[in-house]
């Protein structure tokens, strides 16, 4: 799974990007900072299952601090897009292709409106329009894609058939073969525009940053675009850094997500930097929003479930004794011997049956996963 960061030049892309990741990327009011993609990796946090089972578990991938368990997502951030990026404007065709193999976007705006379609400074550019416009630059990219595709292929005489041609060419699209069925039974694609738009809501959703809400402006900004938008989250990516770096100075005890205490002695200009935070950004909105943007984007939006596999459920060890060593992130619905595949082309070819840590029960092959489910799989060796 990966998250696409995007958005227009100086909307703070980078800076969320570099919250989300901690790695040090250009960050820069000027357009353009971003040419190549910058690619990391950030965590969505949830409940350890740990606390269930009175263990205690050691990741191999991410960590687990106090019972919340870090996992780790990939996310891409992507050249600033401008209007026309479909035509090749700005970083456009790049920033399109750099999108392909995302399962959601994360369009971070400048809430505060103090740049414009291009990312220079100005004054009262309303932040909706980007929203609008950036949506219409994915339909448009998408369009073109489908277009081409329509064109190739000689008259169709099936409904079944174009489903067929239509999942082998939009597969680099991260794009199901269910969500095409979906779409083909409301819209035809010799519409293309309006199946091309449906087509990139149901295969890349949409959360909205509403980044810089720790400015004035984006505070007044805000309850317009609440109002417009309902998958929108205020965010100050720069508030993040800031509480992410005293946190790893133990100057603060901070979990993403949350509020903050001081722990660590600070100087004066440490503690207004803090208070200005708290009272701007925390107090007024529970967080960062950052966090919130990668946890709903994974779990809301794209109804992924953290699942456990062990080699024992008994001791809920691998073979190497680690106790809940992985946590894994599947689509809703993925079923025992579809995880069985994601583990190991062996282990799914030669499944046999998978039990089930908490009850003991032995579980089906086409046993749907639920969230925090802990499962040992039994295949033949």
């Amino acid at each position: 799974m990966i998250l696409g960061v995007v958005g227009k030049p100086s909307s703070g892309k980078s800076s969320f990007f570099k919250a989300a990741t901690m790695i040090d990327v250009k960050i820069s009011p000027v357009p353009f900072t971003t040419i190549k993609p910058n690619i990391g990796f950030g965590h969505v946090i949830i409940d350890c299952v740990e606390k269930d089972f009175g263990k205690k578990c050691n990741p191999k991938h991410g960590h687990c601090k106090n019972g919340k368990r870090f996992v780790p997502i990939k996310l891409v951030d992507v050249a600033g897009l401008v209007p026309g990026a479909h035509e090749g404007r700005g970083m456009g065709n790049q920033f399109l292709d750099d999108l392909r193999q995302a399962s959601a976007l994360i369009h971070v705006v400048d809430a505060s409106g103090m740049t414009d379609w291009e990312g220079n400074p100005t004054t009262g550019h309303d932040p909706a329009k980007d929203v609008e416009f950036l949506e219409n630059e994915l339909d448009y990219w998408f369009a073109s894609i489908v277009e081409k595709i329509l064109q190739k292929i000689p008259k169709i005489k099936s409904k079944y058939e174009l489903l067929e041609i239509l999942k082998d060419q939009l597969s680099g699209l991260e794009i199901s073969e269910s969500q095409i069925e979906n779409v083909l039974e409301k819209f035809s694609p010799q519409k293309i525009l309006e199946f091309a738009s449906e087509l990139r809501k149901v295969s890349k959703p949409i959360m909205i940053a509403a980044n810089k809400i720790d400015l004035t402006e984006a505070q007044k900004n805000f309850p317009a675009l609440k109002e417009k938008f309902s998958n929108i989250i205020p965010t100050s990516a720069e508030a993040e850094i800031t509480l992410k770096k005293a946190a790893e100075k133990n100057l603060i005890d901070y979990v993403p997500g949350n509020k903050f205490t001081i722990s660590g002695s600070l100087d004066e200009k440490q503690k207004h930097a803090l208070e200005i935070i708290r009272n701007k950004v925390i107090d007024k909105f529970g967080s960062t929003g950052v966090q919130d943007c990668l946890n709903k984007t994974v779990f809301d939006f794209l109804n992924y479930v953290a699942v456990y596999p062990v080699a024992d459920a008994n001791k809920l060890t691998d073979s190497e004794g680690n106790i809940l060593p992985d946590v894994f992130l599947v689509s809703k619905g993925t079923t025992l011997k579809e995880f069985a595949f994601k583990i190991h082309t062996t282990m799914g070819e030669k499944f046999i049956a998978g039990i089930d840590a908490r009850t003991k029960k032995k579980l089906s092959a086409d046993y749907q996963l639920k969230n925090n489910d802990v499962v040992e799989i039994a295949f033949a060796k």
